[in-house]
């Protein structure tokens, strides 16, 4: 009988163990160790680079079952900056970004592929300007671990490059096929829930 009994607990912390194994984190916004930068080249003669300084997430992990990861994300389209007023306020204007009618910028994931050595493929539905496309943003765990305030973290760098004509800005054209290209890098450190 108390082998019975013994059996029935040893299961029952199996499942919570297994129940347990995906973990869920947010993006720390609130102490900034998360950001989204891009670069883009002007008319093929220098880089501009810029960032979005507003923005939350969130993702889930887990080291078993991978493919079972997720992330969201959740970008304010008028927080885009790259250090130079007039050039915020077009980018902000119809010509490029139309904050007013298009004012949030969203990522859901829809699959994980991991390849290995902390490497993962993030495919995912990225919804800028009205428009949703399909991208992939490369990934690389950079470390995970307990924090000086008693919390947990995991962190990882993207990478992607997304195409201005994909989401229907007019002035993209005007800039032609050199500036084309928006490389993104991504930097975020979750804090478990």
């Amino acid at each position: 009988m108390k082998l019975k009994y013994l059996f029935a607990i040893v299961m029952a912390l199996g499942v919570s163990m297994s129940a347990q194994a995906t973990e869920n984190y947010a993006f720390d916004i609130k102490g900034q160790h998360a950001f989204i930068q891009f670069k883009v080249k002007h008319l093929g003669y220098s880089w501009i680079l810029g960032e979005f300084r507003t923005f939350n997430g969130s993702f889930t992990y887990d080291e078993k079952h991978p493919e079972t990861n997720k992330v969201n994300v959740r970008i304010e389209a008028d927080s885009i900056d790259t250090n130079h007023a007039e050039r915020n306020k077009h980018l902000r204007s119809p010509d490029f970004f139309d904050v007013v009618k298009y004012p949030v910028i969203t990522f859901v994931s829809t699959s994980y592929e991991d390849k290995g050595n902390g490497k993962a493929l993030i495919h995912g539905t990225l919804t800028l300007r009205g428009v949703s496309k399909d991208i992939a943003i490369t990934a690389n765990q950079i470390g995970t671990g307990n924090d000086p305030w008693g919390g947990y973290r995991r962190g990882f760098e993207g990478h992607a490059t997304l195409h201005l004509s994909d989401y229907n800005m007019p002035f993209a054209v005007k800039l032609g096929p050199v500036s084309e290209n928006v490389e993104l890098f991504l930097s975020v450190e979750g804090v478990r829930q």
